[in-house]
């Protein structure tokens, strides 16, 4: 009995000694914790005796500290003060040996955690007179200054989120709305055409989303405007297009800027994607008027063919909503020859088979097996070849009665009445 009674007294001292250690440990824990969000640097220094710099910090439920408790993931001192844009705080805590590459439990280095919790502020003011513009500016200014520091302290600008999307830093930027740290990030050496795991580069997913300061930064930072994903073979303008083509695109008339940004800056109009479409397909299929004038405008070329034999025309007639726009339609068919209305199987557009366009469908059937005569192919040619872009330096080169004789607009919508 005696023996069990001195073990057992033992094990209460060494239980003891235990919870005793780990209160201590969450003590400085907490007091670790406060001080860098109140960035008081002498506190950490003296505290990092204690706590090694590179471990997380663990809180108790109960604790005082400034930060939201319900969490169970610990945190790196490090990625506290960049989430929390405490400059003097990193600052103090890279001189002390924090690696700030160090990952959180979701495959992020501290610039990363940077990126995604950067403030978004959509003032306007030059000088900030109010206290909450102060505040906001404030915020903006310190997570600079964040950003400067962790750079400055060899922070990897190309480093890839561990998880199933492999973004890069620039990925995270466009995808979380930070558009001013581009070209800071591109400057300090992050690759401007980086794929992620989706072979989509930053450019790629600005031009989805449609951001055009975006756009005009990468391209800037010497994005390659025509670099394609490798699975799709999608560009960034076939991106910008279908985007500004969808029910969205159409409602919020966004995208126009866009996509003459690309345009100007030598995106090519026809590239094609691995079934053969190119913007105006898709710009055809949405039937939005804008996006289509601007392709023609910069000489997209309306007869060519996917792989499955459909034309820019093919994908208008997809869709009643397109047909019904008699003066869109007639304007494609003053560029289109011939006029294939059938893919390979034979298989006409779903548009023109409905009920209501029964006569058109008559109309256009007969049209696309009416040959053109020689010298009408050949003034559509010169038409497609300058598109409306040149047409008026072909004005100075040309006699006046040609010009006008191919320039002439044969008018297609009596036809489809």
């Amino acid at each position: 009995m005696g023996n069990i009674t001195k073990r057992g007294s033992r094990d209460l001292v060494a239980d003891s000694t235990m919870l005793l250690e780990e209160s201590l440990a969450t003590a400085v824990h907490s007091k670790l914790y406060e001080a860098i969000i109140k960035e008081d640097c002498n506190t950490i220094k003296t505290l990092l005796r204690n706590h090694p710099v590179n471990q997380p910090l663990t809180i108790l439920a109960n604790s005082t500290s400034y930060r939201l408790l319900s969490q169970t993931q610990p945190i790196f001192p490090i990625h506290l003060a960049a989430e929390y844009r405490k400059p003097q705080s990193l600052l103090c805590l890279l001189q002390h040996g924090a690696d700030p590459e160090v990952r959180d439990a979701q495959g992020l280095t501290t610039l990363h955690l940077m990126l995604l919790n950067w403030p978004i502020s959509s003032s306007t003011w030059t000088k900030p007179s109010t206290r909450i513009q102060k505040i906001l500016t404030d915020i903006q200014n310190n997570a600079v200054m964040c950003l400067r520091i962790l750079c400055d302290h060899g922070a990897q600008v190309n480093a890839r989120v561990d998880n199933s999307n492999k973004h890069s830093a620039l990925h995270l930027a466009i995808t979380y709305g930070t558009y001013p740290v581009l070209s800071f990030l591109a400057q300090n050496g992050a690759h401007v055409n980086a794929i992620n795991e989706s072979s989509m580069t930053p450019l790629h997913m600005a031009a989805d989303i449609l951001n055009k300061n975006m756009i005009e930064t990468l391209i800037a930072c010497g994005a390659n405007v025509n670099c394609a994903i490798s699975s799709t073979g999608n560009t960034a303008l076939k991106l910008a297009v279908c985007t500004a083509s969808s029910k969205a695109g159409r409602l919020l008339a966004a995208g126009v800027g866009c996509i003459r940004l690309l345009l100007h800056h030598g995106a090519q109009v026809n590239a094609q994607d691995h079934e053969g479409q190119t913007a105006l397909h898709e710009a055809c299929f949405g039937g939005r008027e804008v996006i289509i004038n601007l392709l023609l405008e910069f000489e997209a070329n309306v007869n060519i063919l996917t792989r499955n034999g459909e034309s820019p025309i093919y994908m208008y007639l997809q869709r009643g909503s397109n047909i019904r726009d008699v003066t869109l339609l007639a304007r494609l068919l003053y560029h289109t020859y011939p006029l294939r209305l059938s893919n390979k199987q034979g298989i006409l557009p779903a548009g023109i088979m409905l009920p209501e366009f029964h006569l058109l469908r008559e109309t256009l059937i007969k049209l696309s097996k009416k040959p053109l005569t020689l010298e009408a192919i050949c003034k559509r040619n010169i038409r497609n070849v300058y598109g409306e872009k040149h047409k008026f330096h072909l004005k100075q080169l040309l006699p006046a009665k040609l010009w006008d004789s191919i320039y002439s607009v044969y008018d297609f919508t009596y036809l489809l009445k």
